[in-house]
């Protein structure tokens, strides 16, 4: 089992009521966290997330447009413009825990510990909400040329309540891009985030964020298991 070390103080709890955002560092103890990063750079069979027609898609085995079949890759490279358009490297979490796949896989565990009863707690206790039932998952990687265009987490059928980014990311460099920025009503960026090791950062929804693209130069993967906590 993993385990909580960060804890939420009263500042950090007023801070959270004022703007709904909260940032933690340290959130699980470090050996836990080297678990998780060495899954995630190491064991985990991405697939490639992207939209077409409007619709999300997830390539299983792929990890970047070039790899997709020509007239696909000509389709998604015609629509990259439009909005709310993302391509980066994914695993479905529940999705794969569903279906059985990957039996072995670490990420299998993090699942079941992000929706035990103690984690589901301490969440409840973080955000002053106490009808948050459950938590969904999906793990990420961000490669050169991956982006999120601005969008916001609404969705009144899922129960969002919050969103999360548990970020796993080891020595990210700023000028790397990858940096997950928040809008404000005028459209101008009111907060950026620079991915970071064993941190996270957790939102009220809907917000208006965005994942700047990742530069050509980046030296490494950007990391995390992102998703959101559920009241349905």
């Amino acid at each position: 089992m993993f385990a909580i070390e960060a804890q939420p103080t009263l500042d950090a709890r007023s801070s959270f009521q004022h703007d709904g955002f909260i940032s933690m560092p340290g959130f699980v103890r470090q050996s836990d966290a080297e678990q998780i990063h060495g899954c995630l750079r190491h064991h985990v069979p991405w697939g490639l997330a992207y939209r077409l027609d409007g619709q999300p898609q997830t390539a299983l085995g792929v990890d970047s447009i070039e790899v997709l079949p020509e007239p696909l890759r000509m389709r998604l490279l015609e629509q990259i413009d439009e909005p709310f358009q993302f391509v980066y490297n994914t695993y479905m979490m529940v999705t794969a825990y569903l279906q059985q796949r990957d039996p072995d896989l670490l990420l299998h565990r993090v699942l079941e510990w992000l929706n035990h009863p103690h984690t589901l707690d301490w969440f409840r206790v973080s955000t002053g909400v106490p009808e948050i039932r459950k938590v969904n998952a999906q793990a990420t990687r961000y490669l050169p040329g991956h982006f999120l265009k601005l969008h916001n987490d609404h969705n009144a059928s899922e129960g969002r309540r919050f969103a999360y980014v548990f970020s796993v990311t080891r020595d990210w460099c700023p000028d790397w891009g990858g940096l997950l920025h928040f809008t404000d009503d005028q459209g101008c960026i009111s907060r950026t985030l620079v991915p970071g090791f064993n941190t996270l950062n957790l939102f009220q929804v809907p917000r208006d964020p965005f994942v700047s693209l990742v530069a050509p130069y980046a030296q490494r993967p950007r990391l995390a298991i992102t998703g959101w906590l559920l009241d349905k």
